[in-house]
């Protein structure tokens, strides 16, 4: 199982890399093989705050559509748009080309009460 230690988790199968004041979000290695093959990748909070928790969009795979919630508090500021054409990226490289949103932070303080990739992977059983 792939978990890189720069990143934080989240229960529901987000990860959250940080980088100055903003954040790029995708969802883990385990979810995109849990998922299957996504074929569809849909994001409409553009410009929008999205509080901790809170639904950004959904991912669709084959077999089911999947909500993504926000790691932590922001606005959204970009959605990659190479999942428009090629959503299956989130297959072959979750926590590279296949981020889903870059967001500025409300409150960093969030991302320290993440999981980290040691805890995150004993709660998959990696």
């Amino acid at each position: 199982m792939n978990l890189p230690a720069n990143l934080k988790y989240t229960k529901e199968h987000e990860w959250i890399r940080v980088e100055g004041e903003f954040a790029y979000i995708g969802i883990t290695d385990h979810a995109q093989k849990e998922l299957g093959d996504i074929v569809y990748v849909d994001i409409d909070t553009l410009d929008k705050e999205v509080g901790q928790n809170e639904i950004f969009g959904t991912v669709e795979a084959v077999k089911t559509v999947s909500d993504l919630y926000s790691p932590v508090s922001g606005t959204v500021v970009e959605i990659n748009d190479k999942l428009d054409g090629s959503p299956e990226t989130v297959n072959s490289d979750p926590y590279g080309d296949g981020w889903m949103i870059k967001m500025s932070l409300s409150n960093p303080a969030e991302v320290d009460a993440l999981l980290t990739a040691e805890s995150y992977g004993e709660l998959i059983g990696a």
